[in-house]
């Protein structure tokens, strides 16, 4: 009783420092900054039932978002999953990864997000109603990556991913890699992990429907008056996104076990804020999650999270996850989380 008390103790002063820091250290918002913002969204039921407070536990497949540093602990010789969530305003929003660990070299890994906007009619000042025509946006981010234990204690993970988003008849595309580390102290298994999300190229919108003619003397009796024109588009950073994160077991015994979880996040177009979460399991198999996310964030509109899981091992070599995650958005409502994993 006594070592859970100092763990409790010790985790709830690391975590009075971050937050005081989320609070007090709050930049000018750049909200609407950036492009991309499907990557901003999350992975895994897990993840969102405890606030997405997951940069020091990522220990499963849904942890190359959070830090791919950590899907390299994985229990199992590999794991795959699928994410599917019904977004905001009829968007649909996956995930889907898969990894392999390869004894004494590391675990590699593949990852796919989409977001697709349903089709709608396009609609101008002449025909408020639709013009006959049908407009739809879809974002697509494909990934690959390896960690690697650099001690028993210590390791590192890079996600490389290529980007595209369209609107209409309009695309933009780009690079970005993800980099994180994952670290088990010596003060009762406190695990410290940090992550670079998104770091990249600027992305710029290009396609037909920026082209249009123009009479560069605006005169139709004079010179060419017809020259095909293209609209200059902006460039745009991606949503880069600092995490670090403490992650500890505040209380286990052989069949109960509570972790905690706390983490501090440092966007490039918003105000820093802070996550957290809690994960209660009997036998490993049954659990319930708690969290609350966007902590001190200006003006935010998310806020408490639930979610329970199941994880059934059917065969020595085989099993399987079943997970449910629930986010309020204030006004916009709430956001519902499915995913199901196979470990192997």
């Amino acid at each position: 009783m006594k070592k859970i008390n100092l763990s409790l103790v010790l985790f709830l002063l690391i975590a009075f420092s971050v937050s005081d820091f989320a609070q007090f250290n709050r930049s000018t918002a750049k909200v609407g900054t950036t492009v991309a913002q499907f990557l901003k969204i999350g992975a895994g039921a897990r993840a969102i039932g405890m606030g997405g407070a997951y940069t020091a536990i990522a220990n499963d497949i849904y942890g190359v978002y959070w830090n791919p540093a950590g899907v390299v602990n994985t229990p199992a010789n590999g794991q795959a999953a699928f994410n599917h969530v019904n977004w905001l305003a009829d968007i649909s929003y996956d995930f889907a990864a898969a990894s392999l660990n390869v004894e004494e070299v590391g675990t590699f890994f593949i990852t796919m997000i989409s977001l697709g906007v349903p089709e709608d009619k396009v609609r101008t000042e002449d025909y408020p109603e639709g013009d006959g025509r049908m407009w739809d946006a879809k974002s697509l981010a494909i990934g690959v990556g390896f960690a690697r234990k650099l001690t028993d204690k210590f390791s590192v993970g890079i996600h490389l991913k290529y980007i595209r988003e369209g609107v209409w008849n309009n695309s933009a595309s780009g690079m970005a890699v993800d980099i994180g580390t994952f670290y088990v102290t010596p003060f009762n298994d406190l695990v410290i992990g940090a992550s670079i999300s998104n770091f990249g190229t600027k992305m710029q919108l290009d396609g037909r429907d920026i082209l249009f003619n123009y009479d560069p003397n605006n005169d139709p009796n004079s010179g060419p008056n017809n020259v095909l024109s293209k609209f200059e588009m902006g460039k745009y950073d991606l949503p880069l996104t600092f995490r670090l994160g403490l992650a500890m077991d505040v209380y286990k015994d052989r069949y109960f076990r509570t972790t905690a979880a706390l983490d501090a996040t440092h966007p490039n177009d918003n105000t820093e804020y802070v996550n957290t979460g809690v994960e209660f399991a009997y036998d490993e198999m049954f659990m319930f999650r708690l969290g609350y996310k966007s902590l001190f964030l200006r003006d935010s509109e998310q806020g408490l999270t639930l979610g329970g899981g199941l994880k059934y091992q059917i065969t020595d070599q085989f099993g399987l996850m079943l997970n449910y995650g629930w986010a309020d958005y204030g006004r916009l409502k709430n956001v519902q989380f499915f995913d199901l994993g196979l470990m192997f």
